[in-house]
C-alpha cells in the first residue's frame, strides 16, 4: 500500500477508533432516533476532520513532502481527503436534515425529549455552546452547501483553471464556519475524551491553514521574483519552451522537481516541471510547457521577453535517487520534461549510472527532437524515440524487448497517468519490485 492510501486509510481509522472510546455505533435501545444521533455525530467529526487535514495539506508543508513522496501525491492525498469529506458530509447532512423532512411528512413521529440540564447545571462553556445551536445549525447547512459545490467543481476537470484557483479558496472561507458548527454541535462530552483533543487540534491546525490561505500566503516563503528572458515556441507539439532570469533568493533545484509559476495574477499560480539544471552562477531556470487546458492555451500570447514572473518552489520527489546503477526513463508527450533536466545535470558532471530513455510521441517537430538528441548525446544516455505513426506505441513488451536487463533497473515515468498504470501493472506482473516503479502525478486537481 503506497504513502498516500496508508495516510487516509489511518487517518480515517484513528477518528473512528478514538471516537468509539468517546461513543458506540449500537446504542440501546438501537432506534432511529438513537441512531441518528450518534451516527450524525461519527460523520461530523469524519467529515470535520478530513476537511482539517485537506486545508493543513493545501499550505504544501515542507516537512511532509518526502514523507509522503512529493508534492503530487499530497495533492492525491489532498483530494481523496476532499472527497473523503463531501461523502461523509452529504451523510451527516442527510440524517440530520432528512429526518426532519421525515418527521414532516410524517414518515417518523419524534419520540418524546426528556428534560435538559439547565444553565445553573453546566458549566459556562457548556451553556454558551448550547445556545449557539441554532445559529451553528443554521450557517453549517449553507456553509455545507457551499463546499458540496466547490468540491464538486474542483473535480470537474472541464472547469476553467483559473476559476478553480479563485473558488478553491473559498473552502477556506466555508471550512472557519464548519469549524464553529462543529465546536458548537459536538457532544461536549467529547472534549473531555481522546477524540476531543484530537478534534480541538485538528480544527485549531486547519483554521490557521485556511487564514493563511485566505491571505495569499501559501508558499510565500519559498517565492522568488524573476522575468522572462527567452521564448521559443515549437508549433508541431504546440508547446513553449521558457528561461527566466532569477532574482537572488532561490534555493537551487533538483532536475525532475517542480515550481508554480505566477505570469499573470488573474490566473493564479501554475505548475510546471522545471526543464534545466540548476547553475547558482547562472540563476536561471528553464520551463517546457504544453497547451493542455485554458491557459497554457494563451501562453503564446501572454509571455513575452522581459515579462516579470513569480517562481514558487522547488517541489516534489522525482529526482532520480535511488542509487541504482541503471535506469529506464519513459518521457510521455511533454512528460519528457523531467529527463530533459537530469540529462543537463548528468552532462555537466562524470557518472556510471546506464540509462536508457524512451520518449513516446504523437507527433514529431524536428527542432525539438533534435535537441532532445543533442542532450541524449551530451548526457550518455541511450535514446529510444517511439512515434506513434511510424513506430507505433510503448507497451510493456516493447520495453522489454528493448531492454533485455530491465528487471534490475529501476523504472522512472512521466506522462499520461493511466499509461503509467498500465505499464506499472505489466511490469509488475513480469516481476519488477514495485519500489522500483516511480511515477510523477503531476495533476494538481
Amino acid at each position: 500500500m503506497n504513502p498516500i492510501r496508508i495516510f487516509l486509510v489511518a487517518a480515517l481509522a484513528v477518528l473512528t477508533g478514538l471516537w468509539l472510546l468517546a461513543d458506540t455505533a449500537l446504542p440501546q435501545p438501537l432506534t432511529w432516533f438513537s441512531f441518528r444521533a450518534v451516527f450524525v455525530q461519527w460523520t461530523g467529526i469524519i467529515a470535520i476532520g478530513s476537511m482539517s487535514l485537506a486545508m493543513l495539506l493545501a499550505l504544501r508543508p515542507r516537512w511532509l513532502e518526502p514523507r509522503l513522496g512529493g508534492l503530487d501525491k499530497m495533492y492525491r492525498l489532498h483530494k481523496w481527503l476532499g472527497i473523503s469529506a463531501l461523502a461523509t458530509s452529504v451523510l451527516h447532512w442527510w440524517w440530520a436534515q432528512g429526518t426532519k423532512w421525515m418527521v414532516g411528512w410524517g414518515w417518523l413521529e419524534r419520540p418524546q425529549r426528556g428534560p435538559r440540564p439547565g444553565d445553573a447545571q453546566r458549566g459556562a462553556i457548556e451553556a454558551f455552546f448550547g445556545s449557539q445551536r441554532g445559529l451553528a445549525e443554521t450557517l453549517g447547512e449553507w456553509a455545507f452547501y457551499a463546499v458540496a459545490l466547490l468540491i464538486v467543481l474542483a473535480l470537474v476537470k472541464r472547469f476553467p483553471y483559473h476559476l478553480f484557483a479563485r473558488t478553491h479558496t473559498l473552502l477556506a472561507a466555508a471550512f472557519l464556519v464548519l469549524a464553529w458548527h462543529a465546536m458548537v454541535l459536538v457532544k461536549f462530552d467529547y472534549w473531555r475524551q481522546p477524540i476531543g483533543w484530537v478534534l480541538a487540534a485538528l480544527l485549531a491546525a486547519g483554521s490557521v491553514a485556511a487564514l493563511l490561505a485566505l491571505a495569499g500566503r501559501i508558499g510565500a516563503g519559498r517565492k522568488v521574483r524573476g522575468t522572462v528572458e527567452w521564448l521559443q515556441h515549437y508549433p508541431a507539439l504546440d508547446v513553449i519552451e521558457s528561461r527566466i532570469a532569477l532574482e537572488p533568493g532561490w534555493p537551487g533545484h533538483a532536475a525532475g522537481q517542480f515550481a508554480f509559476v505566477t505570469s499573470h495574477p488573474r490566473e493564479g499560480a501554475h505548475p510546471y516541471t522545471i526543464a534545466s539544471a540548476w547553475n547558482p552562477r547562472d540563476g536561471r531556470i528553464t520551463f517546457i510547457s504544453k497547451a493542455l487546458g485554458d491557459h497554457t492555451r494563451r501562453l503564446r500570447e501572454h509571455l513575452k521577453p522581459g515579462l516579470p514572473v513569480t517562481v514558487e518552489g522547488p517541489y516534489g520527489c522525482f529526482d532520480f535517487d535511488d542509487g541504482s546503477s541503471h535506469q529506464v526513463w519513459i518521457g510521455a508527450g511533454i512528460g519528457i520534461t523531467p529527463f530533459v533536466a537530469r540529462m543537463k545535470q548528468l552532462a555537466a558532471a562524470k557518472h556510471d549510472t546506464v540509462v536508457d530513455l524512451f520518449h513516446p510521441t504523437a507527433v514529431a517537430d524536428p527542432a525539438a527532437l533534435a535537441k532532445l538528441d543533442a542532450d541524449a548525446r551530451a548526457a550518455g544516455v541511450k535514446l529510444h524515440l517511439l512515434v506513434d505513426a511510424s513506430h507505433g506505441r510503448l507497451d510493456g513488451a516493447r520495453l522489454r524487448a528493448a531492454v533485455p536487463d530491465w528487471a534490475g533497473a529501476s523504472i522512472w515515468f512521466c506522462g499520461p497517468s493511466a499509461f503509467g498504470q498500465a505499464l506499472r501493472a505489466d511490469l509488475l506482473a513480469h516481476g519488477l519490485s514495485a519500489g522500483r516503479f516511480h511515477q510523477e502525478l503531476f495533476e494538481m486537481r
